[in-house]
């Protein structure tokens, strides 16, 4: 009789751990997107994707009809969602995505995750990278996919994916996380372009990155880092803008070009900020093909409640499953999930 409940409750705990690695999909009913796929990949230890992104699928599937499906770094014994994991079940969904949201931070993939990655990219799918993308992957030298990794000193993909798919690798702090935050600027001769309609002065709270993008980037948004984190704040004296937000194009392995929207921001306080959603929100719709039906007063609030927690390494909601926000009602997250922010370590 023992034998036979433990074999039902394995049964039970194997359903469950099968039900929660399911895929988080958003099902759009109506507008330009319908038809259209778009995957969303978090998974970075810091700046809370795990918030970002699912509240960016909601807008876009609520709002202009695409199916988004999200897929999150998860602890592989109990599903829960945890930023830091090298584990990413439902890569395999990026077969019939047209366009990749790519929002992860050194992380190095079993080989039957990261492979579908690799075929998107090899059939040049667009792709939106935001922040830590520009360091998605950090692969050990042996391994069959070490030229993604954001160091690779190969002349056949210098610096990884960053440099060659998005346009730049990871190239330092410029402007310090929670003391200064950061102001866009439109680039003036970009501002035709059907990213920035609507757009007129993106706020947002993170602390910049140096960039130099490729030759072959358009910028469309200048980054100032700011004395404080007030919006009105004023210039850091010591700190001139560089690039924030750029396009270009890559080359998939037959030729095809993917169009790219790069930008080193998109923490989940960041998207707080209606002119950097819109900006968000426009750059997807224009990766994907569909700059026609961008307008300057679309659309851009957020679907269900959103109540971002304060990014840190360490610091996100404890005990969350993607299918606990599975409803576009269901908050992200639900603000009584315990956070542990873990102590930081004394330098040696």
């Amino acid at each position: 009789m023992v034998r036979h409940a433990t074999w039902a409750i394995g049964i039970v705990l194997c359903l469950c751990q099968a039900a929660s690695a399911e895929p988080l999909v958003y099902e759009g009913a109506s507008g330009p997107g319908v038809g259209k796929h778009i995957v969303f990949l978090a998974g970075d230890h810091e700046y809370r994707s795990e918030e970002t992104l699912p509240a960016l699928a909601r807008i876009l599937a609520k709002r202009y009809g695409y199916k988004c499906t999200v897929l999150f770094t998860v602890d592989p014994n109990t599903g829960e969602i945890d930023p830091a994991a090298d584990n990413m079940p439902g890569t395999k969904t990026l077969d019939s995505a047209d366009l990749a949201v790519i929002f992860l931070r050194f992380k190095n993939l079993p080989a039957d995750q990261m492979q579908p990655i690799v075929d998107y990219l090899e059939r040049g799918g667009p792709v939106v990278g935001l922040r830590t993308a520009t360091h998605a992957f950090k692969i050990p030298k042996d391994s069959p996919f070490a030229r993604f990794d954001f160091q690779y000193p190969g002349d056949d993909y210098s610096r990884g994916f960053g440099r060659q798919v998005l346009g730049e690798s990871w190239s330092g702090h410029y402007g310090k996380n929670h003391v200064m935050s950061t102001r866009l600027d439109p680039v003036p001769s970009a501002k035709s372009h059907p990213i920035l309609r609507g757009v007129e002065r993106p706020w947002v709270q993170a602390g910049g990155y140096w960039t130099e993008p490729m030759e072959d980037s358009v910028v469309l948004a200048m980054a100032q880092p700011l004395e404080s984190m007030k919006p009105t704040a004023s210039p850091a004296p010591d700190k001139s803008p560089c690039p924030g937000a750029w396009v270009r194009t890559y080359s998939g392995k037959d030729g095809t070009k993917g169009r790219v929207f790069t930008t080193t921001y998109g923490a989940s306080e960041d998207i707080l900020d209606e002119d950097f959603r819109r900006m968000l929100v426009n750059a997807t719709l224009w990766a994907i093909g569909d700059e026609a039906s961008i307008t300057p007063n679309m659309n851009v609030d957020f679907v269900g409640e959103y109540h971002p927690v304060t990014f840190r390494f360490g610091g996100h909601r404890r005990g969350v499953k993607p299918a606990d926000i599975k409803e576009f009602d269901s908050p992200i997250y639900d603000p009584e999930s315990p956070v542990v922010v873990p102590p930081r370590k004394k330098r040696k």
